[in-house]
């Protein structure tokens, strides 16, 4: 944009923003364009100086403004000084942060204390110590609200109290002693989260300026309003989690807002901070532009205004948050509506003018394109001007000024939209009016202007057509009937009803008839205008769901052998796993019921977590017009089918068909060659054919949820073959240093991944205390090396579970993070060690942890097992998350305790985001593991859910934290009695393990 073009915009601009001087929106173009442009300077700050003459401003306009008041005025006077001061407030009164005016006055007070320089007397009282408290303490407690931001505030306010006390004579010290700590005491009963040190500060204090014989009693009393405090903050703590991690989301405020308006009994110290930081953040994102702020931002100050009406702050504080309101959203009929009332319920000087006025500039200027915005305004009015007429001292101007404002609130309604209010609230409103007053006509005339201005609105015309039954012309309301019971209004149906209960009431026999004729007519012929609107939509949704659906097909050139030159040769992939037999093990086999167990439930096929690479055949070179009928019957004799997937490739018909159980892979591979429709069909493996070439079938990437140094991806080709022969691409370069590493996926092989040391550079931290945060271990751990992410564990109300995992960029750092091991961190001793499963945990543990504790330590609950769960296959489900070194099954009631191979492993478990899902059910993850039992208590109840074994007359003593024993026999026919190692059958999991080897 060259310089005319750009004055050109910027001429454009100044008269929208003079046509409608309250459009938000506009007055940040102009801003903006301002301060893009060159040498325009002085513009910039006009365009500012006019923005926030009209409507609230954010710190992106207000920052320069007062930079610039600063050097433009005499700060060397009293008037200088006052102007900049208004100018601060003003700024505070829409959204600035109080930080630079707390700043101001700190550094302007310090530079005459100090004796840098003389104050003048010009200043007056302005900048002396007892005027520059009292501006302080205004300045701070405008911004004590936040609860995350107010200590910067509060800590200034107290260092600079702290240091006029030390600077004070012996005779003033008492008052000012006094005052730092009503201060203190003040501020330990607000929440927030640096109470701990405030607590530290006050402690500090009183041991040097009190009394030593009253420390404790005055700490105790400290340690109690902290304790309120705390509760308070902690119930707060997961919700300003939540808009940390969510960087301060619309969303997570209005979640925050809800909670508490929803508070049984709300804090109207934390209920005013969370609503001022929701109103600055979406202020900011609107004025950037960002989607859904401007409706974000009028809900939060309608929800902000009725809050503090609820919790009757005071007339004062309402109407400075009325004012603030209207300057922010002007736009908002709702605040204005809301603003009205209150003003009409409030003894308020010259009330007529100022409605008067309003409804001149704000009401005509901006809210005349929104009718939903509109009509709360012009009904509130209404409302104000309807008690004045039906009042004691009844005002002749009050009914003519009433029809005036709804008239010219329906007017301005149908001005902006061709389609009326569709409540008509200012319709009925006047029809009201008109009918109290004995204006039959009048009221008749609203209804038939309104059905003329939106002749699709039924109802308006049911409106119009009872009016004209109210006034008996029962003619021209059937004649009415008839002439709008064929037209497409928005819900025939009800003009419908309305026409036969007319004629019931009003027509004769050969009218009724009639009617029920012309009605079954139109119902006819709308039903069918429905059905073929129907019919196009749902073909439309079908085109678009094709195209969505649709697969890209895609073939990779065969790179030239002379190309590659010295590329050395694709590495020899593994061999697929010998396949495993399906004859059932030991385990499996029904053996005589006993009486404590359940009986076996045959249950139907439920979804399961899928193990998509084993359960899962690729079908190729299918005929034209095959359905997932033919499949399914096809390999029915195979197993159950969990998905059929057929997908039209440009050249062929391809088709994947997924199992519930891996076993019926192998009996499906016997349909290879079968002919379908009279054509030959090619089955095969699904995992041979992910690679790189030929005609790809599917791309599929790691997801990067927990780990997001993965690079790598799997392709898959629609046969074997082709895979094979993308081998070639073994070794060649995308991008310069960066060969490709081509294999065949095997899912049977661990795979060497780009990631494979991700565990090297991360440590597990225990021991933590439940008020550590993340910005905590952040400060620790980064004076060991640069850290990429930290995850704490959390519990439902926001506060740490105890552990963390700290991922490093580089592994050495991560080895020197573990001299952070036995450190005090919020007066806890934390354990640090490596995250790698590899590493087995030690029988005695670096924290003094016993091998019974340090066993539960690493173990974890699991609720909500499906019946005749076998410890066995539970086991194999987990391996595939992280190792396991034992699981033990109580199917009374039916959960479960695994024991993994280092607390690393259980975190890890404990963490992850996605369901496991095992046999149906969702399971759930706990790491309450109940304690052992203690010696000697033999007084547990037969039906305990963790009964140590040795107790048990069936089952040798194998609890978590024990070693695996064989109980001595004391009789004959106690072996009757010796219960399985598993659950499950006669053998016990490692018996199972091997057969899963064979």
């Amino acid at each position: 944009m060259d310089e005319t073009e750009s004055l050109d915009a910027l001429a454009n601009i100044l008269t929208a923003v003079a046509e409608s001087p309250y459009d938000i929106s506009l007055h940040a173009k102009h801003v903006k364009l301002a301060q893009s442009l060159e040498g325009m300077e002085t513009e910039a700050l006009s365009a500012m100086e006019m923005m926030i003459q009209f409507v609230a401003a954010g710190d992106d306009v207000w920052v320069p403004l007062l930079n610039f008041k600063e050097q433009s005025v005499d700060l060397e006077t009293e008037g200088g000084v006052q102007e900049l001061l208004e100018l601060y407030a003003r700024a505070e009164g829409d959204y600035l942060c109080a930080f630079e005016h707390l700043n101001f006055l700190v550094e302007r007070h310090g530079l005459y204390v100090s004796g840098e320089q003389l104050r003048p007397e010009a200043l007056g009282a302005v900048f002396t110590t007892s005027w520059t408290r009292d501006a302080i303490h205004q300045v701070v407690q405008k911004g004590l609200g936040h609860l995350t931001e107010s200590h910067k505030l509060w800590d200034v306010q107290r260092d600079w109290e702290m240091e006029m006390l030390e600077a004070a004579s012996k005779s003033e010290k008492p008052g000012l002693v006094e005052r730092v700590k009503t201060l203190h005491l003040n501020r330990l009963g607000q929440p927030h989260p640096s109470i701990e040190d405030t607590f530290q500060s006050y402690s500090s204090f009183t041991t040097n300026y009190l009394p030593p014989q009253d420390y404790e009693s005055l700490m105790v009393s400290a340690s109690k309003i902290r304790g309120q405090s705390i509760r308070n903050l902690d119930r707060r703590e997961r919700l300003e989690t939540s808009l940390a991690n969510t960087n301060g989301s619309l969303e997570a405020y209005q979640q925050y807002i809800g909670y508490e308006r929803r508070a049984k009994h709300p804090d109207i110290f934390v209920t005013r901070g969370i609503y001022e930081r929701a109103i600055s953040a979406a202020a900011q994102r609107r004025f950037s532009g960002e989607p859904g702020a401007e409706e974000a931002l009028r809900m939060f100050w309608t929800s902000y205004c009725d809050a503090l009406r609820i919790l009757e702050v005071g007339v004062d504080n309402e109407l400075e948050v009325y004012r603030r309101a209207v300057r922010s959203v002007p736009g908002s009929g709702e605040v204005w509506a809301r603003y009205i009332r209150f003003l009409v319920s409030r003894p308020v000087d010259a009330l007529r003018a100022i409605l008067d006025r309003f409804f001149r500039s704000t009401l005509t200027n901006h809210r005349k394109s929104d009718i939903d915005e509109l009509a709360p305004v012009v009904l509130a009015r209404g409302g104000y001007e309807k008690r004045r007429a039906e009042g004691d001292n009844e005002d002749q101007d009050a009914l003519p000024t009433l029809i005036g404002v709804l008239e010219s609130g329906i007017e301005m309604a149908r001005q902006a939209s061709k389609s009326v209010d569709p409540k008509l609230r200012m319709e009925k409103f006047l029809v009201s009016i008109y009918e109290n007053a004995g204006v039959a006509s009048a009221a008749l005339d609203v209804w038939a202007a309104a059905t003329k201005h939106s002749k699709s609105s039924y109802l308006a015309w049911l409106n119009y057509t009872d009016t004209l039954i109210k006034q008996k012309q029962i003619e021209e309301a059937r004649q009415t009937f008839i002439d709008i019971h064929t037209k497409q209004l928005d819900w025939s149906e009800a003009i419908w009803e309305a026409w036969i209960a007319f004629e019931h009431l009003h027509g004769s026999v050969e009218e009724i008839e009639f009617c029920l004729d012309k009605v079954e007519s139109a119902q006819y012929q709308t039903n069918m205008r429905r059905a073929k609107e129907a019919a196009k939509a749902y073909q439309d949704m079908q085109a678009a769901a094709e195209a969505q659906a649709s697969v890209p097909t895609a073939s990779a050139l065969i790179p030239d052998a002379t190309a590659l030159g010295s590329v050395e040769a694709p590495m020899e992939v593994d061999q697929p796993a010998p396949e495993r037999g399906t004859k059932r093990g030991p385990e499996e086999d029904e053996g005589p019921s006993e009486p404590h167990k359940k009986a076996r439930i045959e249950q139907k096929p439920l979804p399961l977590k899928r193990d998509r690479e084993n359960s899962t055949v690729f079908v190729a070179d299918l005929p034209q017009g095959v359905s997932e009928e033919d499949l399914r019957n096809l390999f029915k004799d195979c197993g159950n089918v969990r998905e059929v997937k057929i997908t039209h490739l440009s050249t062929s018909i391809v088709a994947t068909v997924e199992f519930y159980d891996r076993d019926s892979v192998l009996p499906a591979l016997t349909k290879d060659k079968k002919r379908l429709h009279d054509q030959e069909i090619s089955v095969h493996l699904a995992w041979k054919s992910t690679l790189y070439y030929g005609t790809i079938f599917d791309v599929r990437w790691p997801s990067k949820k927990f780990k997001n140094t993965r690079r790598f991806c799997y392709v898959q080709f629609t046969s074997p073959d082709a895979a094979q022969n993308s081998l070639e691409l073994h070794g060649r370069e995308l991008e310069s240093n960066l060969p490709l590493n081509v294999y065949i996926s095997n899912p049977e092989r661990k795979k060497e991944r780009t990631d494979q040391d991700a565990n090297e550079k991360e440590v597990y931290v225990a021991g933590l205390s439940r008020f550590t945060t993340k910005v905590d271990l952040e400060k620790l751990f980064s004076t060991y090396g640069p850290v990429k992410d930290v995850r704490i564990a959390l519990e439902d109300n926001g506060h740490a579970r105890g552990f963390a995992f700290i991922e490093f960029e580089e592994a050495k750092d991560a080895q020197s993070a573990l001299a952070a091991n036995n450190h005090e961190l919020k007066k806890r001793r934390i354990a640090v060690t490596l995250a790698d499963p590899r590493v087995r945990a030690r029988h005695k543990s670096e924290i003094g942890l016993s091998r019974v504790a340090e066993a539960r330590n690493r173990s974890v609950r699991i609720k909500n097992l499906p019946p005749a769960t076998q410890e066995g296959l539970l086991q194999q489900v987990l391996e595939k998350i992280a190792p396991v070194k034992r699981v033990e099954v109580f199917l009374d009631k039916q959960e479960a305790v695994v024991e993994l191979e280092n607390p690393a492993d259980a975190g890890r478990l404990l963490l992850r985001t996605e369901p496991i899902v095992f046999g149906g059910n969702t399971l759930d993850l706990s790491e309450d593991v109940p304690s052992a039992r203690q010696p000697g208590a033999s007084h547990q109840s037969e039906n305990a859910l963790f009964k140590p074994r040795r107790l048990g007359p069936s089952k040798p003593k194998a609890g978590l934290g024990f070693k695996k024993s064989t109980p001595a026999i004391r009789s004959a026919d106690a072996t009757a009695h010796v219960a399985p190692a598993s659950s499950s059958g006669g053998k016990g999991q490692d018996d199972f393990r091997k057969m899963l080897k064979k």
